[in-house]
């Protein structure tokens, strides 16, 4: 994946060739587990991952949550539409190192800051890391809202999160 990954951002390989080699790693991670029997394998973390509220598009969101899949990371995949109130919730019961929102909408990027306020009501925004991607947004916009880091695509997405629990 990391090959992959690199021939993306490259512009050797299209989105196409980037999902396809998700799904296959998917499969053989599959075909692998039984044979691993009694073999703890060790996760990188956990990230807790979903669409804000608002907004129903998930391909951007499903693409980086199978490549943290595939990278060695645990998903909690809350599909879209997510609310605050929700993101809140599974960062309290799942304890996850990141938490990745998306959005496609312009208008509902708003809702990515309402998530953070939230978490830091709840006393829960200086125990993970918080990554947002989505086509309209910036570096900018995701500093302007307290967010640590923004992803411009999956890639770029997927190596920020290695980044944070890779020592």
């Amino acid at each position: 994946m990391d090959i992959v990954g690199k021939k993306f951002e490259a512009s050797e390989y299209f989105l196409s060739e980037l999902i396809v080699a998700g799904e296959v790693a998917k499969e053989v991670t599959q075909l692998l587990q039984p044979h691993l029997k009694g073999k703890e394998l060790k996760k990188l973390g956990k990230v807790v991952i979903g669409t804000v509220r608002g907004d129903l598009h998930d391909i951007g969101k499903n693409i980086v949550a199978m490549m943290l899949e595939t990278a060695g990371f645990e998903i909690v995949d809350l599909g879209s539409d997510v609310t605050a109130e929700k993101f809140v919730e599974e960062v309290r019961n799942q304890k996850p190192d990141i938490v990745g929102m998306s959005a496609l909408l312009t208008v509902t990027m708003t809702e990515m800051a309402n998530v953070i306020e939230h978490l830091k009501k709840s006393g829960l925004r200086d125990k993970v890391k918080v990554i947002v991607g989505g086509a309209p947004l910036t570096e900018d916009y995701a500093r302007k809202i307290g967010a640590d880091a923004f992803g411009k695509d999956a890639v770029q997405g997927v190596e920020i999160c290695k980044s944070w629990v890779v020592k």
